[in-house]
């Protein structure tokens, strides 16, 4: 019989490599529009544009002072939106892109219609938040459950917002507040018209944060995290919208203004939220030793 040669076999290496990624904004969004007893105007006249893909947010909020003009403010609030989303669609701007750039291109796309709009953009690039406003849309930034940030607004006077608009008195894009913010891991960004600022004030949008924010974040149910979350703030801000007795951001300010005015603010509601996340790339080899 032959000897058999025993083989010593080394174990097989299995080894993994973690490389991370460049943060990311994950985005989502809801909308509720104004309830009109006529139902002129089912589509409200606010506008928004979420793209994940390009790490953009937007919103544009119709001013409604048109009516008394038989002019829908909405249409133009939606075509400025229709006009933003193409260019960033198109590949018309830099690949870093800069908000307001991205408002005075969609207002010149806009220079045959009537009506006015504020407008709020927010873009993300690897931890770096950028963003411009006109009037009284804006956004929020809340870091560890606690808010770090909150964009300026701009009114002429009380309940009367800078606008676009191609009319006399009319805001051109030279108007837009511009900030820079940088972001990090866990950040979250909420954006909305004053249908939801002038209903919610801050520390309730911080407290529906902490209660909906409670997946794990490679949880594959991610996306309706985020929808659910933009649900449950926009769905606050228009039950406070109802409320005729209550106190809201929107009754202090009128107040301080002179006026009287109790409860919420009955309007279209938009909001939008980003989550700035960290992703990861995971190689592995396979090896004797």
């Amino acid at each position: 019989m032959k000897n058999k040669t025993k083989v010593d076999k080394k174990p097989l290496c299995l080894k993994f490599v973690l490389k991370k990624k460049p943060l990311k904004m994950r985005c989502a969004s809801f909308y509720i529009p104004k309830q009109s007893k006529l139902k002129l105007k089912p589509l409200g006249e606010d506008a928004h544009f979420v793209s994940c893909d390009e790490q953009t947010i937007g919103v544009a909020d119709g001013v409604s002072g048109w009516d008394k003009s038989g002019i829908d403010s909405g249409i133009y609030a939606r075509s400025l939106i229709f006009n933003y989303a193409n260019a960033i669609n198109d590949k018309l701007l830099p690949e870093i892109i800069d908000p307001k750039t991205i408002i005075r291109e969609a207002f010149s796309k806009n220079s045959n219609l009537e009506g006015s709009s504020t407008i709020c953009v927010v873009t993300h690039n690897n931890g770096m938040l950028r963003g411009a406003n006109i009037g009284d849309s804006g956004f929020l930034v809340f870091r560890e459950g606690k808010l770090i940030y909150k964009s300026q607004t701009q009114q002429k006077r009380f309940n009367c917002p800078f606008q676009l608009g191609n009319h006399k008195g009319g805001d051109g894009p030279e108007c837009a507040v511009e900030m820079e913010l940088g972001v990090k891991e866990g950040d979250v960004v909420v954006m909305g018209s004053d249908g939801l600022l002038d209903n919610l004030f801050n520390w309730e949008i911080q407290d529906i944060i902490k209660t909906e924010l409670k997946l794990d974040d490679h949880d594959d149910k991610y996306n309706n995290k985020y929808k659910d979350l933009a649900f449950a703030i926009a769905e606050a801000a228009y039950y406070r919208s109802l409320d005729k007795y209550g106190v809201s951001p929107y009754a202090i300010a009128s107040a301080k203004a002179g006026k009287k005015h109790k409860g919420g603010k009955i309007d279209d509601i938009s909001v939008l939220v980003g989550h700035i996340v960290c992703n990861w790339d995971i190689s592995s080899s396979a090896s004797s030793s």
